[in-house]
Formats: C-alpha cells, structure tokens, sequence
C-alpha cells in the first residue's frame, strides 16, 4: 500500500505574516510537520505544496518533495480540497494520502502511526484526527436567541457524564483519493478518526496562539 503525504503551504496568512515558515522552537514551522512525517514507518514519501519559492525551498531543505500550487488555487478564498485535487493531478498510483496541516505542530510521529494503523484495520475509506469535547458546553445562536447545542441546560449533567462527542482538532486527515474524486471532500465513505491528547487540539492563527504552542511543543519535549 502505497501512502503519501501532503502538507499545504501557500503564502498568504492574514493573522500571522508568513505563518507557516515563521520561527517555531528555532525552526520554520513547516519543518516540524515535515519532520514528523518523515520518520513515520508507513509513509513512502512527504510533499509540500504551495504558491511561494520560500517555503518551497525551505521544504526541500528539511527532506520534502515539492508541488508548486497555481495561483488561482491559492488565495485567500482556495479551499483545501483544491489544493489535494491538484497534488492528486501531479501525484499518481497513490493508494492513501495524509493530509497534515503546518500550523498544528502538537503531534507526534506516533499520532501518524497509529492513526495509518487504525485506518487499514478499520478498513475506512476516510479518517479525521480528533479531541474529545467532554468538557464543553456548546451553545448556538440563531435569529439573536441561544440554544444550548450539545446538552440540555435545563437537565444539566455533571462533566464527567458528558461523553462520546468528538471535535476535529485539524492536526491531519487521512483519505482514499477516490472519495476526493467522488465527493470533492476530505471526507466521506466509511469515516472513522483518530483520538489525540487535548493538549494537541491547539493551532497557530496569530501570535497568542504561536506562543501558547511553542510553550506546550517545548514543555512536551517534542522540539528534542
């Protein structure tokens, strides 16, 4: 089975200027996904696609394959689907493809591993990494009025008896590229996801969330 990752990178970022090659723990952030990826023992190999020559040749620096991704998929409004169309278009006779995002750096290689292994033997066309949402208490809002989301907040149950709710975290996702042809989604067919530490929900957006990360990548040990 043939397993490739693809890392999207494009330029522009409007909270955090050059978000995804900006100083992290003493690397570009990029890098560090790079990396991860890298001593997976299932990857055959880990790509980096985007609109800009920096990252690209940084990428390279640190061991990816590189894509340059079009411009006119690559602006503010380009969704990420159109980014894996095009690396699919340039990329063949790929069996399953990681999709793992930059700025969430909080994962480990083993988070990569495992989560491959879960979705072979789960026999899943598509996977999503996840953080349980036991501790929270969603509310929506709808024509100005509240409405409690996840819970009944008339019949309020302890935390603790709140249970078997997930959340995307964003770090990765795993998917056959014919669901991406037959859905134009990451996700569909028999969909299953991969449980994280809560510390990894965390992703970089602006400088708050760059420090906040960094002190828990640094904490965790994950810059060793």
């Amino acid at each position: 089975m043939k397993i490739i990752a693809i890392i999207p990178a494009r330029a522009g970022s409007k909270g955090l200027f050059k978000k995804n090659i900006v100083n992290f723990s003493g690397a570009p952030l990029l890098s560090w996904t790079i990396q991860q990826a890298k001593r997976s023992k299932y990857l055959h190999s880990v790509y980096v696609s985007s609109d800009d020559d920096e990252i690209l040749n940084i990428s390279r620096d640190h061991g990816a394959l590189t894509i340059k991704r079009p411009q006119d998929i690559s602006g503010d409004f380009a969704t990420s689907e159109s980014c894996l169309q095009h690396f699919l278009q340039q990329v063949n006779d790929v069996n399953v493809v990681l999709f793992l995002q930059a700025t969430s750096p909080l994962r480990e290689t083993k988070d990569i591993d495992e989560a491959i292994e879960k979705f072979i033997e789960g026999n899943y066309d598509s996977m999503f990494s996840a953080t349980e949402l036991k501790d929270f208490f969603i509310w929506t809002i709808k024509n100005d009025q509240l409405k409690s989301y996840n819970y009944d907040y008339e019949n309020r149950k302890r935390r603790q008896d709140i249970s078997d709710q997930v959340v995307e975290n964003g770090s990765f996702y795993l998917f056959k590229p014919e669901v991406l042809y037959e859905h134009s989604n990451r996700l569909g067919g028999n969909i299953g996801f991969y449980l994280m530490e809560d510390w990894k929900i965390h992703e970089i957006d602006n400088k708050e969330d760059l420090m906040l990360c960094e002190f828990i990548f640094k904490q965790k040990g994950l810059n060793k």
